[in-house]
């Protein structure tokens, strides 16, 4: 199970990477106001949310008892980012705060994560 696990988790880093990555190579371009949410950036979003669940099934049928306030909130802060870059995905431009929302949380996201033990 363990193996499992941290495929599992493997590939939740990478869907991580994915998003932020995407929102890295367009910073430059927000600040002309010509960014756009990039295919890697939705790809990544969902690739967190599928891993995500499963690892919260992983984790639950392991015998341990997850965060569930935790896991809510980044569940919440996803949701928004997946539905920002799903709305705008085919957008030339996107205005630069909602590339910006997507990023902020797409980072904070990540420190929850890694700083809320």
């Amino acid at each position: 199970m363990d193996v499992l696990i941290h495929a599992v988790v493997g590939l939740h880093i990478i869907g991580i990477a994915a998003l932020l990555g995407g929102f890295m190579t367009q910073m430059k371009a927000m600040g002309k106001g010509e960014a756009r949410m990039v295919p890697a950036m939705l790809h990544g979003a969902l690739t967190m949310l599928v891993t995500g669940a499963a690892l919260y099934g992983l984790d639950k049928a392991d015998g341990h008892a997850p965060d569930t306030f935790k896991i809510g909130v980044k569940l919440a802060l996803l949701v928004v980012i997946l539905g920002l870059v799903y709305v705008k995905r085919d957008d030339e431009k996107v205005e630069a705060a909602a590339f910006g929302t997507v990023g902020a949380l797409t980072m904070a996201n990540i420190f929850i994560a890694v700083l809320w033990t």
